[in-house]
């Protein structure tokens, strides 16, 4: 498994290359890779669509783009409710981090200001036999419109920006992880999010347990919209209270994937979380609808606690669902 996974780090490190850069396919990219970005991107089908419709606009739209990746890590999946990996055991390779350049065009319809911007972005890459049949992407759009003074949301409660590397400066796991240490973090990070966030019994949020999974000093990297959060008080107070009076009755799914390696653990969820808009949220009142909701994630685990944590919900998505366009050019 080691041999494969790091085999597979190199190939996306590769195909990020081609991205950057080099302008060639390469052989480890199918060429009916299916992605699945942020809306208004959506879902695309083969490599051609993929460069046509996302990265090739990305690239016109931000001049002198380039990359700063945070985190950096790969490894197996076990990412259902039920623990059965016939259904799952995939190899995966997430990154996250900046994107660095000039807004020079409009992007998904968010008016360029000629300015520099830096854009959050986070990925994850299912493997085959070393070759990348599926991608899950996201940039955080409510931040991109906050730089761009276009903020369809009320200000942040917590920090607005805040998406900094790991405090260690240990997230970029070229080299192999320890197994024993990547197979705790996998069952850490599963007894978290099936047990501990699923517990919650809709009233109070010490049902969950939370305090018994996050450090004191918690640092959460909230999107744009939520803003992040400097300690686990400020976690529960600012992001998880309101979180939860809008959507009490929100619910981990299957997830897409989740897996460890070393410290670090990671998912993407698409449709990982489903929740009933009951309440209040960022201003707006309940539309009582069903929600899906998409979602990427990573968590650094010191001893038995989390102590920071990167987080992508996909707001657009999330608002189109409550019947609310974030967009500015749906609103022209």
């Amino acid at each position: 498994m080691t041999e494969v996974n790091q085999a597979n780090k190199a190939a996306v490190l590769q195909m990020w290359g081609y991205l950057d850069g080099s302008g060639i396919r390469p052989e480890f990219l199918h060429e009916d890779v299916a992605f699945f970005g942020h809306e208004p991107v959506g879902s695309l089908s083969g490599y051609r669509s993929y460069i046509a419709d996302f990265w090739s606009p990305l690239r016109q739209s931000f001049a002198d783009l380039h990359r700063e990746t945070h985190l950096f890590f790969g490894g197996v999946s076990n990412g259902q409710r039920d623990g059965n990996i016939a259904n799952d055991g995939n190899h995966w390779v997430t990154g996250t981090g900046l994107f660095h350049g000039t807004f020079v065009a409009d992007y998904c319809g968010v008016p360029a200001t000629g300015t520099a911007v830096s854009i959050r972005w986070g990925e994850f890459a299912k493997l085959q036999d070393g070759i990348i049949t599926e991608i899950y992407f996201m940039l955080d759009m409510i931040d991109l419109m906050q730089q761009a003074g276009c903020n369809p949301l009320p200000p942040d409660l917590g920090a607005t920006g805040l998406y900094p590397p790991p405090a260690a400066g240990d997230g970029m796991l070229l080299d192999p992880a320890d197994d024993t240490v990547s197979a705790h973090s996998l069952d850490h990070i599963r007894r978290f999010i099936f047990d501990g966030l699923n517990a919650y019994d809709e009233n109070e949020l010490e049902s969950m347990g939370m305090a018994d999974w996050f450090h004191a000093d918690l640092q959460w990297y909230g999107p744009g919209g939520i803003g992040g959060c400097l300690s686990f008080k400020e976690f529960e107070d600012l992001h998880q209270a309101p979180w939860l009076v809008a959507f009490p009755d929100r619910s981990v799914q299957d997830l897409t994937a989740l897996f460890a390696e070393g410290q670090y653990s990671a998912g993407p969820g698409w449709a990982g979380v489903t929740a009933t808009h009951t309440g209040p949220y960022l201003g707006f009142e309940a539309s009582n609808r069903p929600l899906k909701i998409n979602g990427l994630d990573w968590w650094k685990r010191v001893d038995d606690e989390y102590i920071e944590n990167w987080v992508f919900v996909d707001m657009i998505h999330l608002f189109d669902q409550m019947g609310i366009n974030l967009l500015p050019s749906r609103n022209t």
